[in-house]
């Protein structure tokens, strides 16, 4: 119960931030998808989109608790995690990916959609598959070399 009260309030105090000041903290790990659309992050973040079509499915809580748990892991490799539960608002992404029901969908920094899973997914295989890329390879080597 207090895990999906958590939740609850972590999906509106992001809105009251946004209602605030007129747009979303950059540093908000989990934020809803809104209006924005993946081209705002090409290069700078890898978008992980969580799809449902109600925020009360347990598949999105289990998959929203899961990330926020890993939540160092998945900023390490520049995760924005992004939420739509609103199959009627048509947002941008929604549009854009076009999910059915629950989706966690994994989109790299040039863009390209990179995985798409119709059931909740550990940090850990997020990860994996994130360090699979050749992007993050790149990050990885270019880190080696620089520190």
């Amino acid at each position: 119960m207090t895990r999906t009260l958590a939740l609850v309030l972590s999906a509106l105090f992001p809105l009251a931030a946004v209602a605030a000041d007129g747009s979303a903290p950059d540093d908000e790990f989990v934020r809803p998808a809104g209006d924005s659309e993946l081209s705002e992050y090409l290069w700078i973040n890898r978008p992980i989109v969580v799809f449902a079509d109600t925020p009360a499915d347990p598949r999105f809580q289990q998959q929203i608790d899961m990330l926020v748990e890993g939540e160092e892991a998945m900023r390490d490799r520049d995760v924005v995690v992004l939420t739509d539960t609103d199959p009627s608002a048509r947002s941008p992404i929604r549009s854009q990916l076009r999910p059915r029901g629950f989706q966690m969908v994994f989109v790299d920094k040039d863009g390209v959609v990179k995985l798409r899973k119709p059931s909740p997914w550990s940090v850990r295989e997020i990860g994996r598959s994130i360090d699979k890329t050749p992007l993050r390879q790149r990050e990885i080597r270019e880190r080696r070399e620089g520190g």
